[in-house]
């Protein structure tokens, strides 16, 4: 059975870019185009992988994503996916200057790999491949 990817990223370029990449590699893929659609998304298709944009509907949507995500409260509507492997991918070191590590600022960053934007295919596919044999 195909893993499946949810990407949540509102540049639709970029999307339908890596969509053909993973489509091509047998990987299921699923999309969202905001932070808020994307949440809804993750309990309705269950993914194997998350590929996540931070600057969306605005400058942290992708980071809100993550921390719903990840967030360690058993009550949480999104407990079942606490687990699943969060790529970011995005441009915000270039637009505005922040640099992150998930090694080092991993409690503030709750991603498990992160990935400045544009993202060459053979990177996204290298990173998904580790991310999804990790789980």
């Amino acid at each position: 059975m195909a893993k499946k990817i949810l990407i949540i990223d509102d540049d639709f370029d970029i999307v339908e870019a890596m969509r053909m990449t993973l489509e091509a590699h047998d990987y299921e893929v699923e999309t969202a185009y905001t932070g808020e659609d994307g949440l809804r998304r993750i309990k309705e298709v269950n993914p194997d992988l998350i590929i996540l944009d931070v600057m969306m509907e605005d400058d942290t949507a992708g980071f809100k994503v993550s921390w719903a995500v990840r967030n360690p409260d058993p009550k949480s509507e999104y407990s079942l996916h606490r687990t699943t492997p969060l790529l970011m991918i995005t441009s915000i070191s270039e637009k505005k200057g922040m640099r992150f590590d998930p090694k080092t600022d991993g409690d503030f960053l709750p991603v498990d790999e992160f990935v400045p934007k544009p993202v060459m295919p053979k990177v996204l596919l290298e990173k998904v491949e580790a991310l999804l044999l990790r789980t």
